[in-house]
């Protein structure tokens, strides 16, 4: 095997690997992105645990056959990049469309991405955008669990307080008497 077949197979396993490692990826069309702006873009994906990076869609679509990923080859059109969140399902889809929010230009627009080894389209790539961060998820799911337990403890003391009352209201009652 000669060596640009070895760079490559190399590059294609290093793009499996950044596949299965994972949580989501979303791929995007760029142009015309000056330097200042995808050096600022970088460094929101880097803080947020992002891979960003520009591949070329055969070596792309060799890896997706190594994966077993389909429905992503009628996206490899074109100059593509491509958003790897390797800690956050959210972060890659979040940090793309507040860039193509505030740039207010086409100079980036998303094809598609995956979640979970399952793909996903332009619009569903969006509405992961607008979903809150896990750990607000997560104080939500906290609250609404422990809604009916309050609730529940609140009747209880309600009950019970009403219960003081009326013994208190009967021993007035039987001090006034006696």
């Amino acid at each position: 095997m000669n060596k640009n077949m070895e760079n490559k197979v190399e590059k294609v396993s290093q793009i499996v690997e950044r596949l299965n490692n994972s949580k989501s990826m979303v791929m995007v069309d760029f142009k015309g992105i000056s330097v200042e702006e995808i050096t600022a873009l970088r460094v929101k994906f880097r803080e947020a645990g992002v891979d960003y990076v520009v591949l070329k869609n055969s070596l792309m679509e060799r890896a997706l056959n190594d994966t077993g990923i389909e429905g992503l080859h009628d996206f490899l059109v074109g100059p593509s990049a491509f958003a790897f969140g390797m800690k956050d399902e959210v972060a890659p889809a979040k940090i793309i469309s507040e860039f193509i929010e505030q740039s207010k230009s086409d100079k980036m627009t998303i094809k598609a991405g995956i979640v979970e080894n399952k793909v996903i389209d332009k619009n569903a790539v969006i509405a992961l955008s607008k979903l809150p961060p896990k750990e607000v998820l997560i104080a939500k799911m906290m609250g609404s669990l422990n809604a009916p337990v309050t609730n529940f403890v609140g009747v209880l003391s309600a009950t019970l307080r009403s219960l003081v009352y009326a013994v208190d209201a009967v021993r007035k009652q039987k001090e006034g008497v006696e």
